[in-house]
């Protein structure tokens, strides 16, 4: 649907401003339909992302590496892994190499909840399944020009 029918009210001063809205508009649709993927497991996109994070580690990474992993580089990294350590998805231990930090790894609980996601995480990718391959290629360039 075009942008002038999801928000009839909007007036454009140019095509440039027509984009820009248009991107925030598709990102909070996409949020919102990632939340709603997410829900059943009790976890928002952004511990998502920390669990992924964690679990592509080879090894317990630190909240500062999570951090600079993160899609939202403004989330409060350690707020969010303390949540997960309360739902018991991750857990702290001491770094081995340095006694003052500690470390996050996923936990067997953890990991349940990610391979749960894996199963069904087609849905996510048919967010986009009204563009061709070549489209989302396109799409793909044309975002990383914008950045």
């Amino acid at each position: 649907m075009d942008i002038e029918q999801e928000i009839p009210q909007l007036r454009f001063r140019n095509e440039y401003h027509k984009a820009i809205v248009n991107i925030i508009f598709t990102s909070n649709w996409l949020q919102e339909r990632i939340r709603q993927f997410l829900l059943p497991e009790d976890i928002t996109s952004q511990q998502y992302n920390i669990l992924r994070i964690v679990q592509a580690s080879d090894r317990p990474i630190s909240t500062m590496q999570i951090r600079e992993q993160m899609l939202d580089k403004m989330s409060d990294t350690s707020r969010m892994v303390d949540r997960l350590v309360v739902k018991k998805l991750v857990e702290k231990r001491m770094a081995e190499h340095d006694k003052r930090k500690v470390a996050i790894c996923l936990t067997e609980e953890g990991l349940q909840v990610l391979l749960r996601l894996e199963t069904k995480i087609h849905e996510i990718d048919n967010l986009l399944n009204t563009l061709t391959a070549d489209e989302v290629k396109s799409l793909n360039t044309l975002l990383n020009s914008i950045r």
